[in-house]
Protein backbone atom coordinates (compact mmCIF):
# COMPACT_ATOMS: atom_id res chain seq x y z
CA UNK A 1 0.00 0.00 0.00
CA UNK A 2 1.31 3.76 -1.09
CA UNK A 3 1.66 6.07 1.73
CA UNK A 4 0.51 9.69 1.82
CA UNK A 5 3.62 11.18 0.51
CA UNK A 6 4.00 9.09 -2.64
CA UNK A 7 0.21 9.69 -4.17
CA UNK A 8 -0.39 12.64 -2.60
CA UNK A 9 -4.20 12.13 -1.83
CA UNK A 10 -5.38 12.07 1.82
CA UNK A 11 -7.32 9.53 3.48
CA UNK A 12 -10.79 10.34 4.12
CA UNK A 13 -11.67 11.25 7.31
CA UNK A 14 -14.44 8.50 9.18
CA UNK A 15 -17.77 9.70 10.05
CA UNK A 16 -18.90 11.81 12.79
CA UNK A 17 -21.56 10.95 14.83
CA UNK A 18 -24.17 13.69 15.47
CA UNK A 19 -23.49 15.36 19.06
CA UNK A 20 -27.33 14.99 19.86
CA UNK A 21 -27.10 11.90 19.43
CA UNK A 22 -30.08 11.22 17.06
CA UNK A 23 -28.16 8.69 15.47
CA UNK A 24 -26.96 10.04 11.90
CA UNK A 25 -23.85 11.83 10.85
CA UNK A 26 -22.82 14.81 11.12
CA UNK A 27 -19.87 17.48 9.66
CA UNK A 28 -17.60 20.26 10.58
CA UNK A 29 -19.26 22.63 8.76
CA UNK A 30 -22.29 22.17 10.70
CA UNK A 31 -20.68 21.92 14.01
CA UNK A 32 -20.57 18.26 14.03
CA UNK A 33 -24.56 18.01 14.09
CA UNK A 34 -27.27 16.27 11.09
CA UNK A 35 -28.86 18.82 9.33
CA UNK A 36 -32.19 18.71 10.67
CA UNK A 37 -30.71 19.14 14.36
CA UNK A 38 -28.94 21.93 12.68
CA UNK A 39 -31.71 23.70 11.40
CA UNK A 40 -33.79 23.28 15.10
CA UNK A 41 -30.33 25.07 16.51
CA UNK A 42 -30.66 28.07 14.12
CA UNK A 43 -34.29 28.19 14.81
CA UNK A 44 -33.88 28.47 18.35
CA UNK A 45 -30.97 30.91 18.00
CA UNK A 46 -33.81 32.98 15.92
CA UNK A 47 -36.86 32.19 18.62
CA UNK A 48 -34.50 33.54 21.01
CA UNK A 49 -33.18 36.75 19.23
CA UNK A 50 -36.71 37.53 18.23
CA UNK A 51 -38.32 37.23 22.03
CA UNK A 52 -34.95 39.44 22.82
CA UNK A 53 -36.03 42.04 20.74
CA UNK A 54 -39.31 41.84 21.58
CA UNK A 55 -39.07 42.32 25.34
CA UNK A 56 -36.42 45.02 24.75
CA UNK A 57 -38.75 46.71 22.54
CA UNK A 58 -41.51 46.68 25.06
CA UNK A 59 -39.50 47.66 27.85
CA UNK A 60 -37.27 50.82 25.71
CA UNK A 61 -41.34 51.56 24.67
CA UNK A 62 -41.01 51.43 21.25
CA UNK A 63 -43.41 50.45 18.50
CA UNK A 64 -40.99 49.18 15.64
CA UNK A 65 -39.12 46.09 15.98
CA UNK A 66 -36.60 47.07 13.55
CA UNK A 67 -35.28 49.33 15.90
CA UNK A 68 -31.64 48.19 17.11
CA UNK A 69 -31.78 48.79 20.85
CA UNK A 70 -30.04 47.20 23.58
CA UNK A 71 -31.88 44.95 25.98
CA UNK A 72 -31.60 45.87 29.58
CA UNK A 73 -31.48 42.78 31.71
CA UNK A 74 -31.79 43.19 35.27
CA UNK A 75 -33.52 41.75 38.48
CA UNK A 76 -37.13 43.04 38.91
CA UNK A 77 -38.09 42.89 42.13
CA UNK A 78 -41.25 41.63 42.64
CA UNK A 79 -43.32 41.79 46.23
CA UNK A 80 -45.84 38.67 47.01
CA UNK A 81 -48.56 39.02 49.09
CA UNK A 82 -49.12 36.09 51.73
CA UNK A 83 -51.48 33.89 50.24
CA UNK A 84 -54.01 32.24 52.51
CA UNK A 85 -54.41 28.99 52.50
CA UNK A 86 -58.05 26.86 52.93
CA UNK A 87 -57.97 23.30 53.35
CA UNK A 88 -61.29 21.77 52.57
CA UNK A 89 -62.36 18.36 53.21
CA UNK A 90 -63.99 15.55 50.87
CA UNK A 91 -66.04 13.80 53.48
CA UNK A 92 -69.52 14.97 54.04
CA UNK A 93 -70.07 17.47 56.68
CA UNK A 94 -72.89 18.07 59.51
CA UNK A 95 -73.58 21.27 58.71
CA UNK A 96 -76.92 21.63 57.36
CA UNK A 97 -76.61 25.03 55.71
CA UNK A 98 -74.25 23.10 53.07
CA UNK A 99 -77.06 20.39 52.72
CA UNK A 100 -79.40 23.12 51.28
CA UNK A 101 -77.29 23.15 48.10
CA UNK A 102 -78.50 21.69 44.88
CA UNK A 103 -75.83 18.45 43.82
CA UNK A 104 -74.61 19.80 40.84
CA UNK A 105 -74.20 16.29 38.44
CA UNK A 106 -70.44 15.36 37.89
CA UNK A 107 -70.28 15.46 34.00
CA UNK A 108 -71.69 17.97 31.99
CA UNK A 109 -72.32 15.41 28.54
CA UNK A 110 -72.58 11.75 27.97
CA UNK A 111 -70.22 10.38 26.46
CA UNK A 112 -72.50 7.57 24.77
CA UNK A 113 -74.54 7.47 21.87
CA UNK A 114 -78.32 8.26 22.98
CA UNK A 115 -79.83 5.77 21.01
CA UNK A 116 -77.54 2.37 21.39
CA UNK A 117 -75.52 3.79 24.86
CA UNK A 118 -72.20 3.08 22.92
CA UNK A 119 -69.18 4.93 24.01
CA UNK A 120 -68.21 7.51 21.72
CA UNK A 121 -65.78 9.74 23.81
CA UNK A 122 -64.39 12.78 21.48
CA UNK A 123 -65.69 10.84 17.84
CA UNK A 124 -68.84 11.08 18.57
CA UNK A 125 -71.40 13.64 16.27
CA UNK A 126 -73.99 16.40 18.05
CA UNK A 127 -77.20 16.39 16.57
CA UNK A 128 -79.19 19.54 16.06
CA UNK A 129 -81.63 17.81 18.22
CA UNK A 130 -78.99 18.47 21.44
CA UNK A 131 -78.32 14.58 21.56
CA UNK A 132 -74.65 12.82 20.76
CA UNK A 133 -74.58 9.76 18.29
CA UNK A 134 -72.19 6.72 17.40
CA UNK A 135 -71.58 7.18 13.60
CA UNK A 136 -74.27 4.49 12.89
CA UNK A 137 -76.67 6.89 14.30
CA UNK A 138 -75.50 10.02 12.93
CA UNK A 139 -78.67 11.12 10.56
CA UNK A 140 -81.71 12.26 11.38
CA UNK A 141 -83.12 9.07 9.75
CA UNK A 142 -81.51 6.60 12.00
CA UNK A 143 -82.19 7.58 15.81
CA UNK A 144 -85.62 9.37 14.90
CA UNK A 145 -84.73 12.91 15.56
CA UNK A 146 -87.51 15.23 16.72
CA UNK A 147 -85.65 18.40 15.28
CA UNK A 148 -88.05 19.83 12.68
CA UNK A 149 -85.22 20.33 9.44
CA UNK A 150 -87.74 21.50 7.24
CA UNK A 151 -89.70 24.23 8.97
CA UNK A 152 -86.04 25.54 9.48
CA UNK A 153 -84.98 25.76 6.06
CA UNK A 154 -88.16 27.45 5.44
CA UNK A 155 -87.26 30.38 7.90
CA UNK A 156 -83.92 30.54 6.47
CA UNK A 157 -85.02 31.01 2.65
CA UNK A 158 -87.95 33.47 3.78
CA UNK A 159 -85.17 35.28 5.61
CA UNK A 160 -82.40 34.91 3.12
CA UNK A 161 -84.95 36.03 -0.16
CA UNK A 162 -87.33 38.62 1.32
CA UNK A 163 -90.69 39.47 -0.48
CA UNK A 164 -90.20 42.06 -2.91
CA UNK A 165 -93.12 44.03 -4.47
CA UNK A 166 -92.92 46.90 -6.59
CA UNK A 167 -95.57 49.51 -6.82
CA UNK A 168 -98.76 49.42 -9.15
CA UNK A 169 -98.18 51.30 -12.63
CA UNK A 170 -100.62 53.47 -13.43
CA UNK A 171 -102.85 52.27 -16.54
CA UNK A 172 -102.89 54.68 -19.57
Amino acid sequence: MESHDETGCQAPERPILCINSCGFFGRAATMNMCSKCYKDKLMQQEQVKLAASSIGSIVNGSSSSSEKEPVVRGAVDVQAEPVERKILSTEPSSDSSISNFVQMPMKEGSTRCTTCRKRVGLTGFNCKCGNLFCAIHRYSDKHDCPFDYRSTARDAIAKANPVVKAEKLDKL
